[in-house]
């Protein structure tokens, strides 16, 4: 008898997929059930923003900086700021460096609240674990709305500090939140690490071995989780992150699960760093005075920070003109995703779905 041959097929999934978290397209080819190749197409979200910036002065960019990662608005509000900083020479005074780590890592907390929560249903959780994790970002949000107004673009951070000074509501709410918010990881991580089918959808799927990682330039939970303990705020300190006490959270077999784990941990190590900026809250101003049509000298500065995504780094160029002569993004997402096709060929086209949410990616810093 003769062995039944199967014939190759390719598959779409997206550019309109709901476990894609965004407008992005992975094209499969399968054989059966086991994905042999995989091609990403992207390109469905862009924007332009890095052409646009060179039309704008240096702090009408804020706000587009708010749009390409706008889970994490805050971190590259910051990280956006910093090169600009770093370009003019502005020094930031220290309590306006110090209100920028209290809410860069309340934004590391609510995207990664995003992140488990999503990637929950994308193993076939139910609604529990995801309605959880957004109850906590929403407790976060409204922190932001209390400070600057604003909940999603939050287009806080400025050239020389902060918009605003925190209100006098904002330091009793926060520490509240930050008393519960343990809980709320200890509670999420031992229902899904005891869970026979998330074990099962999550172990040994979409490995990426830490050479791997290491040579695609990997960041983020995504590096960490291949067992690499990189953190820009520990290897290249910024906003005073130096005088901070806490660990780098990491994985050991580099699969979907650690990269949960890991983002879980993550979520305790900013708790911790956010305790020790309130108790340590400096007075004084909380952003230095900058001139509207700000006028760097001629130079080029790359500032990078650690986002909840890995390296997120601005690389801008002046002329000495109120707008940047070049504009360039570094986002995380991107370099992330190259590995997605050594993470899924092999697997089912299920797996796919779980080793991409495993990632993380947000498409608008993809496309940019």
């Amino acid at each position: 008898m003769n062995a039944l041959k199967s014939e190759p097929f390719v598959l779409n999934i997206g550019p309109q997929h709901p476990s894609t978290h965004g407008v992005f397209r992975v094209k499969v080819t399968v054989d059966g059930e086991r994905i042999i190749d995989a091609e990403m197409v992207m390109g469905y979200l862009h924007r332009s923003m890095e052409k646009l910036a060179e039309e704008r002065t240096y702090t009408q960019n804020i706000p587009f900086t708010d749009r390409t990662d706008y889970l994490s608005s805050m971190s590259n509000n910051l990280g956006y700021c910093l090169a600009v900083e770093k370009l003019a020479t502005i020094e930031v005074p220290d309590r306006g460096s110090a209100i920028r780590v209290i809410m860069a890592e309340f934004q590391r907390i609510a995207s990664h609240c995003m992140a488990a929560g999503a990637f929950t249903n994308d193993t076939g959780a139910w609604q529990t674990p995801v309605m959880w994790a957004f109850r906590e970002r929403e407790k976060i949000l409204d922190l932001f709305e209390m400070t600057c107004g604003a909940r999603l673009t939050c287009n806080y951070m400025r050239i020389g500090g902060v918009a605003f000074d925190l209100p006098k509501e904002f330091e009793p709410h926060a520490r509240k939140l930050v008393d519960t918010l343990p809980g709320f990881v200890d509670e999420l991580e031992g229902l899904m690490s005891e869970n026979e089918i998330f074990l099962a959808r999550t172990r040994g799927v979409a490995v990426v071995p830490h050479e791997l990682a290491a040579n695609a330039s990997l960041a983020g939970p995504m590096l960490r989780g291949s067992g690499i303990a990189w953190d820009i705020r520990k290897a290249d300190p910024y906003c005073g992150y130096e005088k901070y006490d806490f660990d780098i959270p990491i994985g050991y077999q580099g699969d979907s699960f650690d990269r949960f784990i890991v983002r879980l941990e993550e979520m305790r190590q900013s708790v911790k760093i956010i305790k020790q900026a309130l108790d340590g809250l400096p007075s004084g101003p909380h952003s230095t005075q900058v001139p509207l049509a700000l006028r760097p000298p001629k130079g080029e500065a790359y500032a990078r920070v650690e986002g909840p995504r890995g390296e997120l780094g601005y690389y801008l160029v002046s002329d000495e003109g109120p707008s940047p002569y070049r504009f360039h993004i570094r986002p995380p997402s991107f370099i992330n995703l190259s590995v997605l096709k050594q993470m899924t060929v092999g697997h089912s086209v299920a797996d796919a779905i779980v080793a991409l949410g495993s990632v993380d990616i947000v498409v608008g810093e993809i496309d940019r």
